[in-house]
């Protein structure tokens, strides 16, 4: 490729709007133009990095034996309706309807198509397993679009779909899956980690995130320095911190904290670590939660009071709402109001405890708050709190839950060291869904003794868009973009200096140029006749990985100056050896 043919306008500056680097730099780099709000066009730079993602994931989605397919982008709505999700998804989901007002979505996914194809195709146990992958255009309407392609509404996705027989076949095509994305991140050149994940709307058992590190990441993840252990903070089990539960040492006092309503005011009046208080967070359960449980018993009492719940954290810990929702009986939660907290508490919120409530409510102790001895909670008395509360003797022994969201140094869930924090911005997700959708959508097959079964699925997505900006968020520096080898719209750029002027320098750069291309190199010749300064500042700000410089002075010398993106200093090469020295350069930095 000639630069005189190809289409390259940088800009000097980002506009205002571009929050993160990744999002300044595609703008810069004139990768990227945004048409609307979260939709951008993807202009050729982009796009070649974009297709080499793509024949990555292809070529080891091949390799997994997935057999590829395309859905339609648009999905009919009775499809979502059999699942449950037409309701379940919320506005995310856009929705539209054709001339004959029949409904329909843009799939933000395709869990229901695919199983749909399932149903209707697979009708005995001798076709399976089997594994279908598509890599195409979704769209999520994203309320607050952001961060460029980082958190946009519309994005290219590889999703892949396994079918099983069991559960032990859909674990098998789990690890294939999984081997599958280690392999193609490590291929990608990207630092990233597999971390254990919530399920989230897709529904189904256990999952992986693949995040790739860095510091601008969304996502926080917890991982064990001197173990294999890691997962996102939402699912990562928080241990208890105290082991065994000490004996009473205190006895139960009535104390003044007049204008202390947080734990921190608290713990700062009394002269006491903010770990010796307990912070209370009461939640409602509404009745049409209740009623799923019991309906004759909603149905007798017409509208139903709200179930009230007493949580229990310790004063440095925060509630880890993803855990939560999980609990037995949560589904629907909400924080309650001021008037249904003085109805159940007889105190504002601020001093609120487990201790002289004026109604009965549920109450659940986090792990450490369980093993806790002569702790502080509110007295239930606007400007008092109790200390010296303890479990068995001044109350019940609570039930007990995991609530909190883990920190940096608490033991690792597998007891081989203590937790790290780091963050991370995900781009790949394994889930094994199971029957979720086969028995929503009744795609089912004949086992061998001719039983009815439902199929037993697995879903694989990866982010081929989000890759970019995550791998610009990783690599980067003042000049511009540091692409990794694999996904870098050019391997190597040629910057002959005095192109138009010089017979030499153009000669020389175009022997150099077809020699690489002769090579299987991804080439690109500057042949715009810009100044050296602003063809350098163009391909730093592109973040091409290598770079060649051709002048009349050191051709004079048969030498040609050669620098890496990712090196300080320039080097001086053989000009007749040099495609070949490259050539070899980027070959091992592919293969690394």
């Amino acid at each position: 490729m000639k630069a005189s043919g190809f289409f390259i306008h940088t800009l000097k500056d980002a506009p205002a709007d571009a929050e993160i680097v990744s999002h300044q730099l595609m703008l810069r780099a004139g990768m990227i133009r945004r048409i609307a709000g979260g939709i951008y066009t993807y202009m050729p730079l982009a796009l070649r990095s974009v297709r080499k993602i793509e024949a990555i994931v292809r070529e080891e989605m091949n390799r997994a034996d997935a057999l590829e397919l395309l859905m339609p982008a648009v999905q009919p709505a009775e499809l979502w309706q059999e699942s449950g999700r037409w309701a379940q998804y919320g506005p995310e989901l856009l929705r539209l309807k054709d001339r004959h007002q029949r409904d329909f979505v843009i799939g933000p996914t395709h869990e229901e198509v695919i199983t749909d194809i399932a149903r209707k195709e697979i009708k005995s146990y001798r076709q399976m397993p089997v594994t279908f992958y598509q890599i195409q255009t979704k769209f999520r309407d994203e309320i607050r679009p952001r961060f460029g392609v980082m958190r946009g509404r519309e994005f290219i996705m590889k999703d892949a779909y396994s079918f099983d027989q069991d559960k032990a076949g859909l674990e098998r095509s789990y690890q294939k899956m999984y081997a599958a994305y280690e392999r193609i991140f490590k291929r990608l050149g990207l630092v990233f980690r597999a971390v254990a994940a919530d399920n989230g709307s897709i529904g189904g058992s256990g999952s992986h995130e693949f995040h790739v590190i860095a510091d601008t990441g969304e996502d926080s993840i917890a991982y064990c320095p001197t173990s294999d252990y890691a997962a996102n903070v939402e699912a990562a089990d928080a241990l208890p911190l105290i082991e065994q539960r000490a004996a009473p040492q205190e006895t139960l006092t009535k104390v003044a904290t007049p204008a202390a309503e947080k734990c921190e005011s608290v713990a700062a009046l009394l002269g006491v670590p903010l770990e010796r208080t307990v912070k209370s967070i009461v939640l409602a359960i509404d009745a049409p939660a209740q009623a799923e449980a019991n309906p004759l018993t909603a149905k007798q009492n017409g509208a139903a009071a709200p179930h009230i719940w007493l949580l229990l954290l310790r004063g440095d810990h925060t509630l880890n709402e993803v855990k939560l929702g999980k609990l037995p009986g949560a589904t629907g939660y909400r924080l309650a109001s001021e008037a249904e907290i003085i109805e159940y508490f007889g105190a504002a919120p601020g001093y609120l405890g487990p201790l002289g409530m004026q109604k009965p409510v549920k109450v659940l102790a986090d792990r450490t708050v369980a093993m806790m001895s002569d702790f502080i909670v509110g007295a239930n008395d606007a400007g008092f709190h109790l200390t010296g509360v303890n479990w068995g003797r001044d109350l019940p022994e609570p039930m007990v839950a995991d609530l909190r969201n883990v920190v940096e140094g608490d033991p690792a869930p597998d007891g081989k060291g203590t937790l790290a924090i780091c963050r991370g911005i995900e781009v790949g997700h394994v889930f094994q869904l199971g029957t979720r959708y086969s028995e929503a959508l009744n795609a089912t097959y004949l086992d061998e003794s001719g039983k009815a079964q439902p199929v037993v699925m697995g879903c694989y997505g990866i982010g081929i868009t989000r890759i970019l900006g995550a791998a610009i968020e990783q690599n980067f520096d003042a000049r511009g973009i540091l692409w990794p080898e694999a996904m870098a719209p050019f391997e190597i750029v040629i910057c002959p200096i005095g192109y138009e002027r010089s017979e030499t320098v153009r000669v020389a750069a175009q022997r150099l140029y077809a020699s690489l291309l002769e090579m299987g190199i991804d080439v690109i010749l500057d042949d715009r006749g810009e100044r050296p300064g602003v063809m350098f500042a163009d391909w730093e700000l592109i973040g091409v990985p290598h770079r060649l410089v051709i002048s009349e002075r050191s051709l004079k010398e048969s030498k040609c100056e050669y620098q890496g993106r990712r090196e300080a200093q320039p080097i001086f090469m053989d000009s007749l050896a040099a495609a070949e020295i490259v050539a070899a350069k980027i070959r091992a930095a592919l293969e690394d």
